[in-house]
Formats: C-alpha cells, structure tokens, sequence
C-alpha cells in the first residue's frame, strides 16, 4: 500500500468521549456487531499470519490476506484460510490476476469449503490514488475534460473488475481502499471502499468524501486505520487508532480495519498497543449500539460532475491530468468552512448524482454558492 503526504488543514475530530479508563475487558464473540472488524495482515510469512488470526479471533470478526506472494502461493493460502474458518472470522483476499495461478479453482473450492465467511476480493488498490499521482498504475492518461475524464476513468476500472472476475471464475464483492476519488471507484463497480485514515489526512474530510460516495451509489463503506509515518513504528498510538475507530464507527462505517504491513511488505507492524486498541474497540462496540445517522439528518456540499480533485489541499491535481483551477481554492475553502460547522453531519457528492426533488439530504450546499 503506497501513501502520498499532503499536509490537511482540518479539524481532526476524535472519540474523546470514549477514552479507555482501564478495566478489564470481557470479550464475547456470542455478540454479533453491525461492523466488521479487524485487521489488513501483509506479511508474506504463514506462521506470521496464522498466529496473528489465533490472537484476534476473539476481538475481530474480519481478515484481509493482504500478502500477493501468500496469495499466489495456493498451499499457502488454504493454509491461512483453514485457520482463518476454524477461528470464525470472515475473510478477504488480495487479488489481481494472474495467469499461472488456476485461481478460478481455487475459488470454487473456497465457496465450497467456507460458504460465506469468504466475503470476497481486496481487488488491486488505490485505484484513485494511483490516478490522482501519476503512477504507472493511473487508469487513464488523457481526457478532453473532466467529464470525459470520469467517463473514462470509470470504464477503465469497471474493465479491470470484470478481468479479476474472469480471473477468479466468479462475480465476487469487490472491496478496496483509497484516498482520493471515492466516488468514482464505486462508479466502477466497486461494492465497498474503505477511506485511509493516515498521516495527517483529516478524518472527518475523508468520511464525508467516502460517505457521500457511498450513500449516493448505494453501498456500504469503511476505513482503514494505515500509517501515519514512513518509518517504524509506522503506525499512530494505540490510542490513536482506538480513536479513529470509534470516530468511523460513530460515522457509519460498516467496515474498519487496521493496517498490518511494513515498509518492505513482508511483515506484520501490530504492537500490543494496537492489538489492545481492536480489543477495546470490540467492547466499547457491544456497549454502544450506534444510533441511525440517516443522509437526511446531514448536509451534502455538492461539487460540479466530473470534478476529480485530489483535496489535499487547495493546490491539489485534478484527475492527476490537470493542475489545480480557478475553482479549487473556493471549493477547498468552503469544505474547510462546512467540516468546521458540520464536523461528522458533512458529506460531499457530485451534481449528476442528483435527482429532480430526490436528495436524501436535509440540505444541499452547491459549488456554485447555492443551496
């Protein structure tokens, strides 16, 4: 998983309200939440993977095998996966095809052998980041205009579902994680996106981008605890990461994660601290039932269609195929202001999303300065 650091001038808001006060906890996986949770493994060893999946099986209800070379390795990755059913957690795999490996089968045989509690594919990643960024892995690399620009972007990416699911033998959920253009990864096809809480990215900022995205498409959405620096320990305190747990939890999100990969992607990063965080977090979830937190009970600041800014700051690319316009500096500025006023109530979509008199909003905040 690869990360750009722009710096972000909002508001981080945090669960402050929910801070451990040092209890014993007493966990129960008898209790079903309303969230998966748990944990990203990229470690390329099985012993490593297996060994964390006996420690969290108690605490967790979900696993990515997020490791390419266990993936491709099949012994391997039934190995992880036996464990992964025998503990009761449901499970992800990263995936992109791969012609040697007779994937398809393997497929089957996991439908076969673990029914439901395999959810699906982790399909590639960063699809949107990788455009915003200009890497070699960008879907497109020109457009007539933003329009054309999402037009494209979206076909590209539907494309490249549809050849993991030839791949793979089978129409299985397609999840993943991103930092930028939310939207336009579920506009693909995408059933689940998980926002990046990392570096100083702005929590409530990333919520109301991927929120919006997914209340406007239909589906679920998540977050994804990942790093907050380039070097060991990688990650935020436990505290920090029990934090920005509950604050995705109170705002939705049907899926939340912790990052587990180094910076040479062969091993895990988890400390007790953070093993200690999913611990809490899965207790101070059983004690708080979330309450509904319809759109109708929160505001949508409305961008123009096709407008693929990056937001990371009032300079940020757009499409990663165009600098930033006479437009970013408003548009970056009204969403400061709006974060501030509406902190978690805020969510951001697009304008051809929309339906004559249908928003599910309480209110609608244009681009333009209308509402």
């Amino acid at each position: 998983m690869r990360f750009t650091v722009f710096a972000c001038a909002f508001l981080v808001v945090v669960a402050g309200s929910a801070l451990f006060v040092g209890v014993a906890l007493h966990l129960s996986k008898t209790w079903e939440p309303d969230v998966y949770v748990g944990v990203y493994a990229g470690s390329t060893n099985v012993e490593e993977l297996v060994n964390l999946a006996d420690e969290v099986k108690s605490y967790t209800n979900l696993f990515v095998v997020g490791s390419f070379q266990v993936v491709e390795e099949l012994p391997k990755l039934n190995q992880v996966c036996q464990r992964l059913a025998e503990n009761g957690l449901n499970f992800l795999i990263f995936s992109h095809p791969n012609e040697t490996v007779p994937f398809a089968q393997w497929v089957r045989d996991a439908q076969r052998n673990w029914g439901a509690q395999f959810l699906g594919l982790y399909a590639y990643d960063e699809v949107g980041g990788h455009q915003i960024d200009r890497t070699r892995w960008m879907a497109i690399h020109a457009a007539d205009n933003y329009t054309d620009a999402a037009e494209k972007y979206a076909v590209a990416v539907h494309d490249w579902l549809d050849q993991l699911r030839n791949y793979s033998g089978a129409d299985l959920p397609m999840y993943a994680s991103d930092y930028v253009l939310y939207e336009y990864d579920y506009r693909a096809g995408y059933d689940a996106v998980f926002a990046q809480f990392g570096w100083n990215f702005s929590r409530p900022l990333h919520v109301a981008l991927c929120r919006g995205a997914a209340t406007m498409n239909g589906k679920p959405w998540g977050a994804i605890i990942t790093w907050t620096f380039d070097t060991p320990p990688y990650l935020e305190s436990g505290q920090r990461v029990y934090e920005d747990m509950v604050y995705a939890y109170q705002s939705g999100a049907k899926y939340i994660l912790v990052f587990d990969f180094d910076e040479n992607t062969t091993r895990g990063i988890l400390q007790q601290e953070h093993l200690d965080a999913l611990k809490r977090f899965w207790q101070y979830a059983e004690e708080h039932p979330r309450a509904s937190s319809p759109p109708e009970n929160r505001v949508a600041y409305v961008l123009p269609s096709g407008y693929g800014y990056g937001f990371r700051g009032p300079a940020d690319k757009i499409w990663g195929l165009w600098e930033a316009d006479g437009l970013s500096g408003k548009v970056w500025g009204d969403v400061v202001r709006l974060s501030e006023q509406y902190v978690s109530g805020l969510d951001i979509i697009y304008e051809d999303n929309l339906q004559p008199n249908a928003s599910p909003y309480s209110q609608l905040v244009f681009w333009n300065g209308t509402s």
